[in-house]
């Protein structure tokens, strides 16, 4: 491993990914359409650059912890290799940086909105929710939802009445994360268990942490369908988020029933996620 995959492996690209797309999403619900070049990129790095940062306090919070856990392995020798030290002033760069792009050459609301997430997810969640309670990632899904806000309070500053729509899918979001890590902790349980993160089997045993994914994820389809109801997103868009919900209730079912699949559940939140997001903004942006 050399020094630039593991600064990349630290800055948890695969959740950079995820923001970007939210990110762009609630610019695209802003503005009705493809927004303009210049302030997509301006808001996407200053997004990127704020979730690398968090990201990396993350590690470094957690660090102790993620020694503990086998799957985490790699990112511990990436740590030792970057140092603590290092990591520490590169992520207090990547951070201040992209605070001063959203200050600077987007607006207020949105720095409001990026500090707010950066803030939500290496203090209120990494040191305080996480270890605290089993239900710590419901409100620890703020700091995932917050950049389609992010994104919206790009274009819109203004927080209109339009503003309901970002706010529907904030809330998608936030109903998405809790069964996307609730299943990712079902096969890890005990990797979770022996970092001391009382994540919810443990507490509550696997029956009844499938009956809380069940129904999280039944939640999800009426929000996902709400951009088709109000007339933003057209039949073409209502029939792929179906499909597509009722494909991750059925891999979810699976997992229920057989109490092995809950990986193969934990992927497909993630492309359930992904198809939506890009489907509402290509279907937004062509009409």
């Amino acid at each position: 491993m050399n020094y630039l995959s593991a600064l990349i492996s630290l800055s948890k690209p695969n959740i950079i990914l995820s923001v970007g797309l939210t990110g762009l999403t609630g610019m695209v619900l802003a503005k009705g359409s493809f927004p303009e070049i210049n302030i997509i990129f301006y808001t996407l790095l200053s997004l990127i650059l704020s979730a690398a940062g968090a990201a990396m306090v993350n590690n470094l919070i957690e660090k102790d912890s993620d020694k503990l856990m086998k799957r985490l392995s790699s990112r511990v020798e990436s740590l030792n290799l970057i140092g603590s030290v290092n990591l520490t002033i590169i992520a207090s760069f990547l951070i201040t940086f992209s605070l001063g792009i959203s200050f600077f050459k987007i607006n207020i609301i949105n720095f409001y909105f990026t500090l707010a997430a950066i803030l939500s997810y290496t203090i209120y969640y990494t040191l305080f929710l996480k270890k605290s309670s089993p239900f710590g990632t419901v409100l620890g899904g703020i700091p995932g939802a917050l950049p389609v806000l992010i994104g919206f309070a790009a274009i819109n500053p203004d927080l209109s009445i339009s503003f309901i729509n970002g706010v529907v899918m904030f809330t998608f979001m936030m109903l998405w994360q809790p069964p996307h890590f609730w299943l990712l902790a079902q096969f890890l349980a005990e990797d979770y268990k022996n970092a001391g993160f009382p994540v919810m089997p443990i507490v509550y045993g696997k029956t009844y942490t499938d009956y809380l994914i069940m129904i999280y994820s039944l939640s999800l389809i009426p929000f996902s369908l709400y951009f088709w109801v109000i007339g933003i997103a057209s039949k073409l868009y209502a029939i792929t988020a179906l499909i597509i919900g009722l494909a991750f209730l059925f891999s979810v079912y699976k997992a229920f029933k057989s109490k092995k699949k809950y990986k193969m559940a934990f992927i497909f939140s993630i492309f359930y996620m992904l198809i939506l997001h890009t489907t509402l903004i290509i279907d937004i942006s062509v009409r």
